[in-house]
């Protein structure tokens, strides 16, 4: 039986496309996975079978790399944040969640600093730098003229990639600038993310070619953390984790304790403030819901 990649799915019905010679099978799931109370769900690879009628049956879903509840979606291999420098402002404690969120889910993140047009460039300059000393690749673009948009594509090469944005902040700009010279169909991807709150909104991933897809999504409406444990937390800031194992004490916050690894990095420079406080903000909220939960 084939390989495939569920690329669309409407009302359980999945479109998937033969990883072998490319063509593209309406399926339907077998009836095991609601029993097993599984979905398959866009990204997944799965194995299928043909029917006489042409359409096919989805017999297993493969092992997948990550799963995102909301949107329904998995396998994602990147993510490119993109942040508003005015109009509006650029929200870093969301970025940062954000970035946690898909350091967590094992995705790789790209920033893209959006309408450069709009700020001075030293205070563009001083937030790209912050990303870029934890090992982030920072883009500047301005979607209206196409400025950094060349540099995007060639990040979605061997990827499947999914855009995440605040309103306003020129994300379906930014993507139909991307696509307008590769997708037949221009207006479909800027459709969706234009549908009013009572309209049906889907999940597909759209080809670029053989091995990158880009995911055409109502949007990421929440960056819920919640499944990560406050204890771990620190482990998804990739500039603190480097530290924790300078902590004289199990179970250190990073937060009140006295020897600890990430604050003694802090107080030489070697932690951006911001972020650190991002983190201790996060840490809270975490801790919050958990004393909640019951």
């Amino acid at each position: 039986m084939p390989n495939g990649l569920i690329i669309s799915n409407i009302s359980n019905m999945y479109e998937v496309e033969n990883i072998e010679n490319k063509e593209i099978i309406k399926c339907i799931p077998r009836g095991k996975f609601k029993k097993d109370e599984i979905t398959p769900v866009v990204g997944d690879t799965v194995v299928f079978e043909y029917q006489q009628d042409g359409t096919g049956i989805i017999n297993l879903i493969n092992d997948r790399i990550n799963y995102i509840k909301r949107p329904k979606m998995s396998n994602i291999t990147q993510m490119i944040f993109v942040i508003s420098m005015k109009m509006p402002k650029p929200d870093l404690l969301l970025l940062d969640k954000q970035l946690t969120f898909a350091e967590y889910n094992k995705i790789k993140s790209v920033i893209c600093l959006n309408k450069i047009d709009l700020e001075d460039e030293n205070v563009i300059n001083e937030i790209a730098q912050i990303y870029k000393n934890i090992g982030y690749k920072v883009i500047k673009t301005n979607a209206k003229t196409g400025e950094g948009v060349e540099e995007v594509r060639k990040c979605l090469e061997n990827n499947i990639t999914a855009f995440s944005g605040n309103s306003g902040v020129g994300k379906s700009t930014l993507i139909n600038n991307i696509f307008k010279d590769i997708l037949t169909s221009e207006g479909e991807v800027s459709s969706k993310n234009k549908r009013g709150k009572n309209t049906t909104t889907s999940i597909k991933l759209y080809k670029i070619n053989d091995k990158s897809y880009i995911a055409d999504t109502p949007g990421f409406s929440t960056f819920d953390i919640y499944e990560i444990e406050s204890k771990d937390l620190a482990h998804y800031f990739i500039d603190l984790s480097e530290h924790i194992e300078k902590c004289e004490y199990v179970g250190c916050t990073h937060i009140k304790e006295e020897k600890c690894g990430i604050k003694e990095a802090l107080e030489e420079g070697k932690i951006c403030k911001q972020r650190y406080e991002a983190y201790c903000k996060l840490y809270n909220e975490l801790k919050e819901k958990e004393q909640h939960k019951w």
